[in-house]
């Protein structure tokens, strides 16, 4: 039986979303897009950049028939290795003014999500941590109440990135019960879950109803689907039982030069997905 989702959308068609911070990075960064609709995605992810002129991003994305599946932001200073703000006491209001500015553009281009990084505390602010993400948290849902913008968490495993404040799947569930399904989405990455000991199969089907994105890369490795361990055919039929109609991100490193050679999957997923479309 198909699990409604708490918007009540079921048995639409997935998105495909080619993240362009990993895939066709042998391009430049402008003629991504391009390559990403010449391999059949729909959508683009990639973190926002305040470097980057919204009038260009935009036109880049009508230009090619593509629009933003989700939007990460306020990563800090990516040089110093930080991977984020939000959970980071002491740098509040710098958070407040990315996501400010992150959620102005989503609004104006039609950007379903944003996914607010919750970055490495210092050992000793760990304690502290978790109240400063839950306050900056709870001021973005207020913020996107009354838009269609909406907010995406993600566990990013230990293994990828240590020290990172949200870490495992369990503890995104405890943050997403704070605020309910319906104003806090889930990112499920199959190749964190993978990391942390998770079947991502498993997983969806227990809780298919918290997802509102999902990133495809396998693992061991983080390349594409059919490199690792992944059994991605049951995560494909789980996501089916589950109604699942979000989009599906494709976040891994390609396996060849060029990132059309680690695409050789992407027809038969596509295909399948249309035949599971025409039977819905």
């Amino acid at each position: 039986m198909r699990t409604v989702r708490p918007d009540g959308r079921h048995g639409k068609r997935n998105s495909f979303s080619a993240h362009i911070g990993y895939l066709f990075r042998e391009l430049p960064f402008a003629e991504r897009f391009a390559a990403a609709a010449a391999a059949g995605f729909d959508a683009v992810e990639h973190p926002h950049d305040d470097t980057l002129d919204p009038v260009v991003l935009t036109g880049l994305l009508a230009a090619h028939g593509l629009r933003l599946a989700q939007m990460p932001f306020a990563f800090a200073d990516a040089a110093k290795g930080e991977k984020g703000l939000a959970a980071l006491p002491g740098r509040q209001e710098e958070f407040r003014a990315a996501f400010d500015r992150a959620l102005d553009f989503a609004v104006a281009a039609g950007v379903p999500y944003l996914h607010p990084m919750a970055g490495i505390p210092r050992p000793e602010d760990a304690r502290e941590a978790e109240g400063v993400y839950l306050a900056n948290l709870h001021r973005a849902v207020e913020r996107t109440a009354g838009t269609p913008v909406k907010i995406l968490i993600e566990a990013i495993s230990a293994a990828a990135v240590p020290g990172y404040a949200l870490s495992t799947l369990e503890a995104a569930c405890r943050v997403q019960d704070v605020f309910g399904p319906g104003n806090v989405s889930l990112l499920l990455d199959t190749f964190h879950a993978a990391a942390s000991g998770v079947d991502p199969a498993a997983w969806i089907a227990a809780n298919g109803y918290r997802l509102g994105h999902v990133h495809i890369a396998d693992h061991p490795g983080r390349h594409e689907p059919g490199t690792g361990a992944i059994d991605f055919t049951a995560v494909l039929a789980a996501l089916d039982a589950q109604g699942f109609d979000g989009a599906i991100g494709f976040e891994f490193v390609p396996s060849s030069a060029a990132t059309a050679g680690s695409l050789g999957f992407l027809p038969a997923w596509r295909a399948r997905q249309d035949h599971t479309r025409r039977r819905a």
